[in-house]
């Protein structure tokens, strides 16, 4: 059950990454960022992709950054670098702080009580800016508040590198349509806690934030789709998820009647929506991604960016959406 994403990752990933180690899992990024002066190597230690970017190697990524836009550099606190903190530096450096703002308000608008990096988060990960790492390397996988590798720097500022105004342009418009309608506290309760696991990786079989999952042990905390569906529904006890019996996207979706299914044009915030191949009137064999709605117009997911905000409306999830189903 793999989204295309992530199956995307799997095959992108460059030779040699099948070691499981945090430090070296993608050498072509580093040499990239290297060359350009971006993230030197250490003295003695070559690249040292598992060691934890200080705030000075990011002051001084975005400062050579800067001098190839010609832009200023953004200021960096002192202190530890987490994911969070560097994802916030390269969102403001690509000058979407206001789109992050913006999303961050309106969540908070919602009722939904959005963590203070929602909004850059879901501009980041809309952008392509983090790695998911493919069945079999989660274990390397970083939480939101742990301290960034040279390694994952390196990776995004690798695909920073590559951006040509396009890329910030279509995320502003992507965002600009993000506005959520009046729910109901049956809507926002489950919504509440989906929007406070942003950033969480994605982990095939995952459905807890720590590697002791309700069936088992999983590798790393984090979620794979349906696991996030069955986090938010079933673990926390909420009781609209006493419908929900199956573990997987194509069971939750096979356990409605036709009757009951949902059309694109009729979802509603906290919807489960899913996703493969298929229509409104076929059976659920071909499904193999769900999210949970949180308008008309986006959904939150668990994906190939991890735990994101994503938008509906874009033409290949339009055309692979198939129904939805409604728990509040």
């Amino acid at each position: 059950m793999i989204p295309l994403l992530v199956a995307l990752a799997v095959m992108a990933s460059p030779a040699g990454a099948a070691v499981p180690t945090r430090g070296g899992w993608d050498p072509g990024a580093q040499q990239t960022v290297m060359r350009s002066g971006l993230i030197p190597g250490l003295p003695g230690a070559g690249f040292a992709g598992d060691r934890a970017l200080t705030a000075g190697q990011l002051r001084q990524a975005l400062a050579a950054y800067a001098a190839r836009t010609g832009a200023q550099a953004v200021d960096v606190p002192s202190g530890r670098v987490t994911v969070i903190s560097f994802d916030r530096a390269l969102v403001e450096q690509l000058g979407l702080s206001d789109v992050a703002q913006a999303v961050q308000a309106e969540t908070a608008r919602a009722g939904l009580h959005p963590p203070s990096y929602f909004g850059t988060e879901a501009v980041a990960r809309q952008l392509g800016l983090r790695f998911t790492q493919p069945h079999g390397r989660e274990a390397i996988e970083l939480f939101p508040h742990d301290a960034i590798t040279r390694a994952e720097a390196a990776w995004s500022f690798a695909q920073v590198l590559h951006f040509n105004g396009f890329q910030q342009a279509y995320d502003r418009q992507v965002f600009l349509r993000y506005q959520l309608p009046p729910m109901t506290a049956a809507q926002r309760k489950p919504l509440r806690l989906a929007v406070s696991k942003i950033g969480m990786p994605y982990v095939w079989g995952g459905e807890t934030d720590t590697t002791r999952g309700a069936d088992g042990p999983q590798v790393h905390g984090g979620y794979d789709c349906s696991g996030f569906v069955w986090r938010v529904f079933k673990l926390s006890g909420n009781p609209a998820g006493r419908s929900i019996t199956g573990r997987t996207a194509a069971d939750q979706a096979g356990e409605i009647p036709k009757s009951s299914r949902i059309p694109f044009d009729a979802i509603r915030p906290a919807d489960l929506l899913f996703f493969g191949r298929g229509s409104l009137n076929s059976g659920p064999g071909g499904i193999d991604h769900e999210g949970i709605a949180l308008s008309g117009d986006f959904m939150i997911n668990a994906s190939g960016q991890g735990v994101y905000v994503s938008p509906l409306f874009e033409p290949r999830r339009r055309a692979s959406f198939t129904w939805g189903r409604r728990v509040v």
